[in-house]
């Protein structure tokens, strides 16, 4: 009885060096090839790069303008004239999802401040005082310039931190133990002094005090007049449409909520124009990858046939002509697209560094890169890999 005999299986480890045959007895094809495949990628991952580091300096600038920041003030109430929010206005406001920051001050309307007791109370400066959560100066972002702001200690004693303006009209250049102004009716010791504050310019000729020593020694009543909300980009239009009712549940049309900055627009416009620019020069950088694959595996076939048709006069089976045809062709991706993904990023560290920005370089660009390449270089070799697998032995040899 005849038998039959069954093909070798050819086990991963068999099929990459087989397929790697191919690419060491053609290294200066080999090395063009994957050249290119390489430059398409490092142009892909570079332009994702440059302009992921761009963006993230853009968006440090723009975040000094207060794109994501949203003040809640009283509006103006239909039977009393004036309006005021309650007291648990920054506790309920805070409770909003998206918000990241929340703080407060409150105007202490019954309280003037002057350099001594000895200044007549009509020459008050125009020197706001105001109360203020801890929190005040990360969510506005505003900066001491000289001494400290307000801990959990010093917001409880008669103790001011004054904005610069403020400072100015005091004629005040430091703060210190020994360094006092005379407010409302009792003398509070200077602890530091504001930078100009550009999202809430309303501090600068302002005299802050701690929340709970505003309502120990100046009779503060509890009732915010200025609410500042710091939350993520894209919520800030569903959060400042959600404040004032937040802030005053029962009566909203008594509180004005201000409009989200220009820049939020410009910064959302400038991702839109980035993202369409990394699409375009990705799709066109995958498609000269894919034909260098493409254009190099079809010729290796019509180069190789003899060798195809000695495999498959020995017993080679069409899937194992085509397995190794393939392997070849994402090999020769495989190494281009890591010679591509580290190029990118070389060339990206170094632009990134003569502009001063911090190299920021997407997961998304490098993993994503190099998966587009295998996937291209699949696509590529699938036909170059079908028509060897399909080339008849006969015709093969005698071609040779």
């Amino acid at each position: 009885m005849a038998t039959v005999d069954t093909p070798a299986r050819l086990r991963p480890r068999d099929v990459a060096a087989v397929g790697a045959v191919g690419l060491r007895t053609r290294p200066l094809r080999v090395f063009l090839s994957a050249l290119g495949i390489a430059i398409g990628i490092a142009a892909m991952t570079a332009v994702a790069g440059i302009s992921t580091s761009g963006r993230a300096d853009l968006d440090a600038r723009l975040a000094v303008l207060g794109t994501d920041l949203l003040t809640v003030t009283p509006g103006n109430s239909l039977t009393s004239g004036t309006a005021s929010l309650p007291d648990e206005a920054p506790a309920t406001i805070a409770r909003i999802g998206p918000v990241r920051r929340v703080a407060a001050t409150g105007v202490v309307k019954s309280a003037k401040v002057y350099r001594n007791d000895r200044v007549p109370a009509a020459e008050s400066g125009g020197i706001t005082v105001a109360a203020a959560h801890l929190a005040l100066p990360e969510t506005v972002g505003a900066t001491v310039g000289l001494g400290t702001w307000f801990n959990g200690a010093t917001e409880r004693y008669p103790a001011t931190v004054l904005g610069g303006s403020a400072a100015d009209r005091l004629g005040i250049g430091a703060p210190g133990p020994d360094v006092q102004v005379y407010l409302g009716g009792r003398r509070f010791t200077v602890v530091g002094i504001l930078d100009p504050v550009p999202l809430a310019p309303e501090l600068d000729a302002t005299a802050l005090v701690g929340w709970t020593a505003a309502r120990t020694y100046l009779g503060f009543d509890g009732h915010p007049t200025s609410v500042y909300t710091r939350s993520s980009d894209r919520a800030v239009a569903a959060v400042r449409d959600v404040l004032a009712r937040s802030a005053n549940p029962r009566n909203p049309n008594e509180v004005k909520v201000s409009r989200p900055s220009d820049a939020l627009a410009a910064r959302q416009a400038t991702d839109k124009a980035f993202t369409g620019l990394l699409l375009g020069l990705g799709a066109v950088a995958l498609l000269v990858g894919g034909v260098g694959v493409a254009n190099t595996m079809v010729v290796t076939v019509l180069e190789r046939r003899a060798e195809i048709g000695l495999r498959r006069a020995l017993g080679a089976t069409r899937g194992q002509i085509r397995t190794q045809f393939l392997v070849e062709s994402l090999m020769l991706s495989a190494l281009g697209g890591s010679a591509g993904v580290v190029l990118g990023m070389a060339v990206t560290t170094g632009y990134a560094s003569t502009r001063n920005w911090d190299a920021v370089i997407p997961a998304w660009a490098t993993a994503g890169g190099f998966g587009a390449t295998l996937v291209i270089g699949a696509v590529a070799g699938l036909y170059p890999a079908i028509r060897a697998s399909r080339l008849p032995p006969t015709e093969a040899l005698a071609a040779a």
